[in-house]
């Protein structure tokens, strides 16, 4: 059965539903259709995120990331609000640990002045003045407009206003390629053609893009964000979010404290090496064949020893045990004790982008085209914060 659109979108996460909105505020008669693997939107990446609206201090001017978060940030705060998804400005502190830390704070705020971000350098009394329990090495930054969202009240929201302006999705089908002119996609349900075609398909981008012949040079590797919560009776640690100043090698934030919607206070993520896609558990969702497809790739970036990849395994392997994870906690608020937090059962995938070709992470968003399709290949943090914005480049000339 081949369906007719004038556009498809492959993922029903954050970025393909933003980009869905996007579309239509340009072409409000078009047909528009969003195909999802799952029986709803946002079961992955979207719907286990945090909430946390960032402010865009951790990225260069120039780049992407930077050119959309902040922006990013508003658009998605103005859409909570309209839309009357639960949103609480908390605020953020960014904290060093240690004395190199100081000099990548003075980077961040470099950015944060290139980007016209509110943000304040404080000494470490001023920092314990906002938040009491952490402990900083000399320095932090305070940002106050950093926001929590509720995030599967954004998706429903989403979802909710795309289906009252036509667009049409089909759940429980997976594309699986794409025609030879690139005018049309396979799936597990029967086929589409279309004018254009948009792939947000989340950790599978890269898998649907080769099927176009596009972004040959990328794969995405899987990296575990396991969270844990402090008991109810441990949240006063934590008035809003408690992060470390990052390690520029790497594009993550660290194991940080996040005061969710809910109030409760979530310790985490690691980033430890995945065996899967969607493989959240130990062998929950392992595919086999993913599985020893992904170990092979590990092993190979381990061996060659790039991209800082080897210090990133030895420190995220310690975080497997309890204690271990405990001791990351530690560093941002010392008085926090190993039974102060327990399992959560929150777990996250990270789809991290390599160009093998380079041996390197990428660190910005990465969008490529092809004369009918448009492939979003890295779409991780500030995703979320960014989508509304984001989407706006991601259909640019449509």
């Amino acid at each position: 059965m081949d369906r007719t659109f004038d556009f498809v979108i492959s993922g029903a996460g954050i970025i393909g539903l933003a980009t869905a909105i996007s579309i239509r505020k340009k072409h409000h008669k078009a047909s528009i259709a969003i195909v999802e693997k799952e029986p709803a939107p946002g079961l992955h990446a979207s719907g286990r995120n945090s909430g946390v609206i960032h402010s865009g201090i951790y990225y260069p001017p120039g780049s992407l990331k930077a050119k959309v978060c902040a922006r990013g940030g508003e658009m998605m705060t103005q859409f909570a609000l309209e839309h009357g998804v639960r949103l609480r400005r908390s605020g953020k502190v960014i904290i060093a640990t240690r004395e190199a830390d100081l000099a990548v704070i003075s980077r961040l705020m470099e950015n944060a002045a290139g980007g016209g971000l509110r943000a304040e350098r404080l000494d470490a009394a001023a920092i314990r003045e906002i938040e009491p329990h952490c402990q900083p090495y000399e320095a932090g930054i305070y940002v106050p407009g950093t926001a929590v969202v509720d995030s599967k009240g954004i998706l429903a929201a989403m979802a909710d206003k795309l289906k009252h302006t036509g667009v049409e999705f089909f759940f429980g089908e997976r594309v699986t390629g794409a025609t030879a002119d690139g005018a049309g996609v396979s799936t597990t349900g029967g086929s589409f053609s279309f004018g254009h075609f948009f792939n947000c398909a989340g950790a599978y981008a890269d898998v649907v893009a080769r099927s176009f012949n596009v972004g040959m040079d990328y794969r995405l590797v899987p990296f575990k964000g396991i969270y844990y919560k402090l008991r109810p009776e441990k949240y006063y640690l934590a008035r809003g979010n408690i992060y470390p100043v990052p390690d520029i090698n790497f594009p993550f934030l660290g194991v940080h404290f996040t005061r969710s919607i809910d109030d409760e206070v979530f310790a985490g993520p690691t980033a430890i090496p995945a065996l899967g896609r969607e493989n959240y558990g130990i062998i929950a969702d392992l595919n086999m064949a993913e599985a020893f497809e992904t170990a092979l790739r590990l092993i190979g970036l381990y061996i060659n020893g790039g991209m800082n990849f080897r210090a990133l395994v030895r420190e995220e392997i310690g975080r497997y045990s309890r204690k271990g994870f405990w001791e990351s906690c530690r560093r941002l608020v010392p008085s926090i004790g190993l039974d102060d937090i327990v399992a959560s059962g929150k777990a996250g995938i990270r789809p991290q982008l390599i160009n093998v070709r380079e041996r390197r992470f990428e660190m910005d968003f990465l969008v490529e085209r092809a004369p009918r399709s448009t492939h979003v290949l890295n779409a991780v943090s500030p995703a979320f914060t960014s989508a509304l914005s984001f989407a706006e480049e991601i259909t640019a000339g449509i």
